[in-house]
């Protein structure tokens, strides 16, 4: 059976020392795409958007440095330890999702308290674009050939050329394509429900669906962590698990205060 062979430089392009490269501006380009939604839910809500650009910073920031700290000493913390300077060297790459949420969880609350804005109704549109981020991030995994998938015959596998010949299932295309159906589902709940419980509703639904997710297709993931442990889950599906039971109980409190005005 022949498959696709994937062979993408994931630099734009290259001037000395200088790199452009694919996943960059895929992460820093979904951060203004989801700038742009924003402002329309703020305009849709009657919002002064004159803010979003402080927002945009504090969210960069934050997913950003809960990403790599969470990726160091979650995923390869024997290394990081040895050589603590390298943390810094995030143009190296290693960035958690895990971490991302949790950066972008302080950041919010911490703009929340600045600007007096409320931090639940942040929360819940923020996972909007929260979600479309997500997808990006797994498109320039896709072109740096890297979160590799288990060989596999099926017909849709990938050959990742820069790493080896063998047929992988593509898990970059299977999150991102994931993400961002859940992104367009929450978009859907939120235009359909009233704004009070759309504050509701939406975090604890981003939480269970995506992480759900997350959890089911790293059976089709090789392991990420330098190490490994005596139980059957990778560190991806243990990082997961708390998400979700956090955005389970967040969904039954969402309708059982569904009529609290």
């Amino acid at each position: 059976m022949e498959h696709f062979i994937w062979n993408v430089n994931p630099n734009i392009f290259e001037l000395g020392s200088i790199q452009l490269r694919w996943y960059g501006l895929l992460f820093v380009g979904s951060f203004f795409l989801g700038l742009m939604i924003f402002n329309w839910i703020y305009k849709r809500e009657g919002r002064d958007p004159e803010v979003l650009d402080n927002l945009l910073i504090y969210i960069m920031i934050g997913a950003v440095i809960g990403s790599r700290l969470v990726h160091c000493f979650f995923y390869e913390p024997s290394y990081y330890l040895n050589n603590p300077l390298e943390i810094f060297a995030v143009w190296k790459g290693g960035l958690a999702s895990h971490g991302g949420l949790a950066g972008v969880l302080i950041a919010i609350y911490l703009f929340s308290k600045r600007y007096n804005e409320s931090y639940t109704w942040l929360l819940a549109r923020v996972s909007i674009p929260g979600a479309l981020t997500a997808a990006f991030v797994r498109f320039g995994n896709l072109f740096n050939s890297e979160i590799l998938g288990k060989p596999s015959e099926v017909s849709w596998a990938i050959i990742f050329e820069r790493i080896d010949m063998v047929p992988r299932h593509p898990v970059q295309l299977y999150e991102a394509f994931t993400y961002l159906s859940i992104s367009l589902f929450l978009l859907l709940i939120y235009r359909k429900v009233s704004p009070s419980f759309a504050t509701k509703i939406l975090p604890g639904t981003f939480l269970v669906t995506l992480f759900t997710a997350r959890f089911f297709i790293e059976y089709t993931k090789t392991r990420q962590a330098a190490y490994v442990t005596d139980i059957p889950l990778s560190t991806g599906q243990m990082l997961s698990i708390p998400f979700i039971i956090v955005g389970v109980i967040w969904i039954i409190w969402a309708f059982k205060t569904k009529e609290v005005k």
